[in-house]
């Protein structure tokens, strides 16, 4: 079986592949939180909220693809399973049954506040390691601030 060396050192490779293996973990489960939750909406901003949450869960599925994909390329078996995600996310848990418009947009700007804050402890992590994956969570981060800011503003 071929395995996929990396170029990075063995303790840079070690800081990045924790670092995206984080990333992964905490975007797969905010794309279930996201999903989740746009099934279970209800109230009178029920349409505009349960569009926004598919934005978020697009972003989160698109950046989880790359991120995995940043972790094969240095030789780093991503694992996105579900008994991994639950075990490792920083999310918290996202409400079963329905959920209010108001509680359902500040779950989702807790989730958001929640990943990026560990989004920004990767970019600080990998920037002497691999400014290529430190340009990834860069990427990843302000896209992530820009839901937030958006979910946040529909509670003012």
């Amino acid at each position: 079986m071929y395995v996929v060396k990396s170029t990075l050192s063995d303790p840079d490779r070690k800081t990045v592949s924790e670092a995206l293996q984080g990333a992964l973990v905490d975007l797969v489960d905010l794309s279930l939180a996201a999903k989740q939750i746009h099934w279970n909406i209800v109230g009178p901003r029920f349409r505009s909220i349960h569009l926004q949450l598919d934005e978020v869960v697009d972003s989160a599925r698109t950046h989880s693809d790359t991120v995995a994909e940043r972790a094969s390329t240095l030789g780093v078996p991503p694992d996105g399973r579900a008994s991994t995600v639950a075990a490792g996310s920083g999310i918290g848990a996202t409400p079963a049954g329905w959920v209010k418009d108001t509680d359902a947009v500040g779950t989702l700007v807790d989730a958001l506040g929640r990943v990026i804050t560990r989004m920004r402890e990767r970019v600080e992590a990998t920037g002497k390691a691999d400014p290529v994956s430190q340009d990834i969570f860069i990427s990843i981060t302000a896209d992530l601030e820009k839901h937030h800011w958006m979910f946040q503003a529909e509670n003012a």
